[in-house]
């Protein structure tokens, strides 16, 4: 006989394991996303994910693994989007680059938690702070990339091109951190014409 999955509530075991897996990395958005890395203890995690430490274990190392994947899945998810707003027509290539930055804005503001995730509470603890250098390193490589293809020879060669792509994710993060801690009076659309500007102003000859 062929054996059978045993399934509960229409779901088979794998199921049921990725929507464990989904839960707590929800519940890691909100809980660090609300409470700071300070409050984020794995009983709260675990309390608003309603699953035991047991099931956290199954997926999860440790408290600050499972941030590193929260803040691993929100810079995928900038990427995809700044991505599909570069690949969308637009009248000028100006126009694709407000777009594509605007998308990165949105992702970190619109849904307050992720920026904060990704921006402020990464940074705020310790095993996770080198992890953060090198995912602004992977968006400063992005960047460079992004702007050869857009202006081709036009574009700075290296090692300025990195040079120019660290400048400008550094700097548009800080634009973010410092709106998210309300310590400037600026919109989000003012801070992507702000970013605009700076990059089509050094990121090309």
């Amino acid at each position: 006989m062929t054996p059978t999955t045993r399934r509960y509530a229409g779901m088979s075991a794998d199921d049921r394991a990725t929507e464990r897996r989904t839960r707590l990395l929800e519940a890691g958005l909100e809980v660090f996303g609300t409470a700071g890395a300070a409050g984020a203890t794995m009983t709260a995690i675990c309390a608003q994910a309603k699953l035991t430490e047991r099931y956290f274990y199954q997926n999860f190392s440790s408290r600050d693994d499972l941030l590193r994947h929260v803040v691993d899945a929100i810079a995928e998810e900038i990427r995809a989007a700044a991505l599909t707003a570069l690949h969308t027509p637009a009248d000028t290539v100006e126009g694709q680059v407000r777009n594509a930055i605007a998308a990165f804005v949105t992702v970190l503001t619109e849904d307050r938690r992720k920026g904060r995730v990704a921006m402020i509470e990464s940074a705020a603890v310790d095993s996770l702070r080198a992890h953060r250098r090198e995912s602004m390193r992977d968006f400063a490589k992005f960047v460079a990339d992004q702007a050869r293809d857009l202006y081709g020879e036009r574009a700075w060669p290296e090692p300025q091109s990195q040079i120019n792509g660290m400048l400008f994710i550094g700097g548009l993060a800080e634009l973010v951190v410092a709106w998210l801690d309300d310590e400037i009076d600026v919109t989000p659309a003012q801070i992507v014409d702000a970013a605009t500007h700076h990059f089509v102003s050094t990121t090309h000859r």
